[in-house]
């Protein structure tokens, strides 16, 4: 009797999680588009003519008139793009900008009857938490997989300046880039960006940039035609223990200026190297990677309160945000 108990319930949780998988693709399916792109190049054996290189990806529909969110890597260089909608119509799409930086790109389409997807909320996603993946793979057409939340705050992968995936084991193959990967509720939660894989193919290992970062990434590239980021000229590395020691530092907390940019706002505001950075406003949980991502977010022209050890002294001071300049590393 047991047995059977628990088999109805076994049952039961699986019709239940099938049905949970089924509406959210439902729901999304016709926000999520095929992007197909063309690049005119130099023929390497005719350098008279020009061939058409053809790029493959997806793309989400987020709002009613038409802007597209997708990775920049599957728009770079194109010279024309098409995107391909759920219900058979295909239109040639304007690239409003790209950042490279974090490897997104906002294209527009004119087109009626368009269906936005439902955005969620990056933040409040778990570990654990079931998502499905839609996207183009390979150029088959639309395809749904699903698979769990495996991490969150992934960085220093080496794919872009500024990472903070979602890491998901759900299958992402080439041309899944810059599709949707959204919760059971069919919202959007992040857009896929890249694989780690030795074979080309999926391995349970795909990225995909939080939806909250990607919006604020788009409302920047819509207004601005770029990303407007914050800059403070500082140029910063761990502190541990080891380092402390070696380098007879008052506290193994912190970061350590290594350099301030001649003439930077950092400069400006008297930090040296080998000044121990405490606090940044009232953020003092600082790693390399997370101050990077603070200064990045402050808006032109702030002040900042920073906090930080010379010696064995205390000291505060202010900085005043400037915008980062561009083609420069991101300090």
């Amino acid at each position: 009797m047991w047995l059977g108990t628990i088999l109805l319930f076994i049952q039961h949780f699986q019709n239940e999680g099938s049905q949970n998988f089924a509406n959210a693709a439902a729901k999304t399916a016709d926000s999520v588009v095929n992007i197909y792109t063309f690049s005119n190049q130099d023929s390497p054996f005719d350098h008279t003519s020009k061939q058409k290189i053809t790029n493959l990806g997806s793309g989400v529909i987020i709002t009613n008139d038409g802007y597209i969110l997708t990775n920049h890597h599957v728009i770079q260089g194109a010279s024309t793009v098409i995107v391909s909608l759920n219900d058979q119509r295909q239109t040639r799409a304007r690239l409003i900008g790209s950042d490279p930086a974090t490897d997104l790109a906002v294209l527009k389409v004119e087109l009626s009857d368009l269906t936005p997807i439902h955005l969620g909320n990056s933040d409040h996603i778990r570990v654990g938490d079931q998502i499905l993946a839609i996207g183009n793979p390979f150029g088959i057409g639309q395809t749904v997989t699903a698979g769990i939340i495996s991490a969150k705050g992934r960085d220093s992968i080496g794919l872009n300046t500024y990472e903070n995936f979602i890491q998901t084991d759900a299958a992402i193959n080439p041309g899944n880039s810059g599709g949707a990967l959204v919760d059971l509720k069919g919202k959007l939660v992040g857009i896929s960006s890249a694989i780690y894989s030795s074979s080309g193919g999926s391995q349970g290992i795909g990225f995909a940039t939080p939806i909250n970062d990607a919006i604020s990434i788009m409302q920047s590239i819509i207004k601005h035609g770029s990303v407007v980021r914050g800059y403070l000229g500082l140029q910063v590395q761990e502190n541990n223990t080891q380092v402390a020691i070696a380098l007879n530092l008052p506290t193994a907390e912190g970061l350590i200026v290594t350099s301030a940019v001649p003439e930077g706002p950092a400069d400006k505001a008297g930090l040296r190297a080998r000044d121990i950075l405490v606090a940044i406003d009232d953020h003092t949980d600082l790693s390399a990677h997370n101050a990077q991502q603070l200064v990045s977010s402050l808006t032109p022209g702030k002040r900042v309160t920073i906090k930080g050890i010379r010696g064995t002294q205390s000291f505060i001071t202010k900085a005043l945000v400037e915008k980062l300049p561009a083609m420069r590393a991101i300090e």
